[in-house]
Parts: structure tokens; C-alpha cells; sequence
């Protein structure tokens, strides 16, 4: 036996203090009432740097104030960043070429209004893109976001090829400079969610601080490689275009696995359609990794039920059916029909409706929608007969969720605004 463990053999321990995860400090007394501590780590030189680059890198307080997800997103989505910082600097290389860099004959004037154009033509579709697609990219997260990182290698493809065709070379670059800006609404607002979900400790603008000195660092390490590719391939276009290929292809299979490694524990209709077909079919509920590892990862994708959420009661009525639709649901939180111009189902809510009944009014669409059409003549009946199943089931099905970890004050179905007041104990 060592002395130090003499000593602390002979000493009562009188408190424990722990850092996070990482250290260990225990405080001990001696017969003569003196406290001593002693901490428990690893060799010195070793734990100093391995903290620093923690520290410098990392969310403080990691791995307990982030997701349990975050390391590995975060280093397929370092992999990712790197590839994407060396093909964009392939495409400014391109892009300066075809703007006259180098060529006498051209002008500085041709060249501004060409970047002027790319800049405006952007501008106005990031303002279209977040008006169109604003309120989903919540919802959607993981999807938008591999979109994004589509259609910036798409964009950067573009660019790459503008030089080539020099009749066209504004149009090309303007409609690149369109798609980088909606991928920087769509990056940029997904990558904002994410940072929600990763951020345990209401630590948003620290994991968001941190991933950009990730990025910062990776970007560096990006442009040192571009200063020595770039050179040695600039004047062959097909060796240009290999290397293209290669990162590129590193860059979506690093997205990829990226977004494929995030575990929501939030309800979107993706994941909770999945969630619902497997209840009824197998009579359990699905965990966090199975769901998520079984959402389409591509809009568009996925079977989910067109429902329209949080619509106003003109909407859905017609003269009549009025009164029938009500007296089916005025006992529920949420009015279930069809609406009166598409055809299709939509939900009204109560002005009392939680996150819950929300939750409950996609699970009856769903149902529905697998038992009827709007064209059915029978629909109503089916929908007085959905209300009961779903009323018996829905308690069961939700306390489940809960035990599994799923969150249910909360979700992510993007409902619309509208609220409407009906009295609960009376019949209609």
C-alpha cells in the first residue's frame, strides 16, 4: 500500500464533490480535525489538454448538458463541413473565372452587375422560401435540413459548370445565388431547431456558440487543403469534376448519417404516423431510436394523412351539416370534418385545445382517413364510430408515450391560429 493510501485509509471521508461526470473530489478529516482533498483523475498532462479542447469545443458542463445524440451528429457533421468548404472553394475559383479574373477583355463593370444580379435574385428568394416554407421547417427539421445540404451541393454543381457555358453565365449564377440563399434560410432555421433539441440545460446560445467554433476550425482546416488542391487542378476541368464527385458524395453520405443520428422526442405527423400504425398493428409503442430511425428523411416523403390543423369553422360547415358535425364533436376539444373546398380532412380547435388534443386530432385523421374518402356516403357515421375508438384507446396510447419519453405538452403539428369557443355541456 501506497503512502498516499495510507494516509487517506487513516482519514474519514466527509464529503464528496463530483464535476459533471468527470472528477471526483473527496474531502477528508484526520484525527487532528484537518480536512484534506483528494481528487480522483486522470494523469495530469493528459486531462489538462484533453479539458482545453473540452472547454474550447464542447457546451460547458458536456456530455450532461446536451443530447444524448450530439457527439455523433456533431462529427458527421464536422466531415460534412469539411467537404462542403473545400467544393465551395472549387466553385469560387469557377465563378471568378467566369466573372473575367485574369482575362484583359474584361470588364469590372460586367463583372459587378453580374454579382449585383446573383446577390438581388437571392435576396428575393430567401423572402420567398421563408414565407412559403417558414412554419414547416420546425416541423421538419431533419428533412429540411438534408434538403438544404442537397441543394447546396446542387448550387455549387451549378456554379462549378457556369464558366462552361459563357452565353449563360449570369442566368447560371443567378440561379445558384437563389439556391445557396434558400439553403441558408433552411440551414440556418433547421439548424436552430436542432440546437433546441440539443440544449438540455436552456443552454441554446452556448451549444449554438460552440458549434460555430466547430465549424470556424473546420473551415480553416478546409481552406488550408483548398490552397494546395485548387492550384494543382484549376486548369483541368475533368480532374476538377472527380473531386467534385468525391467530396460530394462525402458530403451527403456525412449529412446523411448526420440527420439520421438526431432522436427527436417531439411529435411531428411523420413520427407519429409511424408511431400509430405500429400501436395498431403490434399494440406497443415504438421508442425514440426505432421512430426516428424510421422517418423519411426527404420532403414529400412519408404517409402521413393530409390534415389541415387549426382552421376556422367556416371551413369545414356547410349548411347541411352543420349542426351534425358539432353534435359529433362537441364533447372533444377539436371539431374533425372535411373541408367544404378541397375535399380533404381539416380540425378545428377549441380555444381551450392543449398540445394533447392536438396530438389526439391528428391520431383520429389518421384513422379516418384509412376507413373512409370524402366521397363516401357514409362518412359521418364512420366519424361518430372513429370518435368512440379514439376516445377509447387515446389515454392508454398517450401515458405510453409518456413512459417511453416522448413529449406531449408540446409538439411539433404546426396547427394554424384559429380558435373557436363552444359550450361542452350542452348538445348542439
Amino acid at each position: 500500500m501506497s503512502q498516499r493510501e495510507k494516509l487517506s485509509a487513516e482519514r474519514t471521508v466527509v464529503c464528496i464533490e463530483r464535476y459533471g461526470t468527470g472528477d471526483i473530489c473527496k474531502y477528508q478529516q484526520d484525527e487532528n480535525g484537518r480536512i484534506f482533498c483528494d481528487r480522483e483523475s486522470a494523469s495530469s498532462n493528459y486531462r489538462s489538454l484533453k479539458d482545453c479542447l473540452v472547454s474550447v469545443f464542447l457546451p460547458h458542463g458536456y456530455p450532461d448538458s446536451v443530447s444524448d445524440d450530439y457527439l455523433q451528429y456533431q462529427l458527421w457533421d464536422t466531415i460534412q463541413a469539411f467537404a462542403s468548404s473545400v467544393t465551395g472553394s472549387l466553385a469560387t475559383h469557377s465563378l471568378l473565372r467566369g466573372s473575367g479574373v485574369g482575362d484583359s477583355s474584361a470588364t469590372v463593370a460586367a463583372a459587378t452587375v453580374t454579382w449585383i444580379l446573383k446577390d438581388g435574385t437571392g435576396m428575393v428568394g430567401r423572402i420567398l422560401f421563408a414565407w412559403v416554407k417558414g412554419s414547416q421547417l420546425d416541423c421538419d427539421a431533419k428533412k429540411w435540413r438534408l434538403f438544404a445540404d442537397v441543394l447546396n451541393d446542387l448550387a455549387i454543381f451549378i456554379e462549378i459548370l457556369a464558366p462552361v457555358f459563357p452565353s449563360c453565365f449570369t442566368v447560371t449564377v443567378c440561379i445558384a445565388g437563389i439556391f445557396k440563399c434558400i439553403v441558408g434560410v433552411a440551414g440556418g432555421a433547421t439548424r436552430a431547431a436542432l440546437t433546441v433539441h440539443q440544449a438540455k440545460r436552456d443552454n441554446m446560445a452556448d451549444v449554438c456558440a460552440k458549434d460555430g467554433s466547430q465549424e470556424t476550425l473546420v473551415n480553416l482546416a478546409g481552406l488550408l487543403v483548398s490552397l494546395a488542391i485548387v492550384p494543382l487542378v484549376s486548369e483541368n476541368l475533368w480532374v476538377t469534376y472527380l473531386l467534385f464527385l468525391i467530396l460530394t458524395s462525402l458530403h451527403l453520405y456525412s449529412n446523411y448519417r448526420a440527420v439520421r443520428s438526431v432522436v427527436m422526442e417531439t411529435l411531428n405527423q411523420s413520427r407519429l404516423s409511424i408511431m400509430l400504425e405500429h400501436y395498431l398493428r403490434e399494440g406497443c409503442i415504438l421508442s425514440l431510436a426505432e421512430a426516428n430511425s424510421m422517418e423519411p428523411l426527404l420532403p414529400g416523403l412519408g404517409s402521413q394523412v393530409p390534415v389541415s390543423l387549426g382552421v376556422p369553422l367556416s371551413t369545414l360547415i356547410s349548411s347541411g351539416f352543420q349542426l351534425e358535425l358539432l353534435k359529433k364533436g362537441n364533447h372533444s376539444p377539436y371539431l374533425l370534418g372535411w373541408r367544404t373546398d378541397t375535399g380533404q380532412l381539416a380540425v378545428v380547435f377549441h380555444e381551450q385545445a392543449r398540445s394533447v388534443d392536438t396530438i389526439k386530432a391528428v391520431v383520429h385523421a389518421e384513422i379516418l382517413y384509412r376507413r373512409t374518402k370524402s366521397s363516401d356516403p357514409h362518412r359521418f357515421h364512420i366519424l361518430e364510430e372513429t370518435h368512440r375508438q379514439v376516445d377509447r384507446f387515446f389515454p392508454a396510447f398517450c401515458q405510453e408515450l409518456t413512459a417511453l419519453g416522448w413529449v406531449t405538452d408540446r409538439n411539433l403539428l404546426d396547427p394554424d391560429d384559429w380558435r373557436a369557443n363552444w359550450d361542452f355541456s350542452k348538445a348542439l
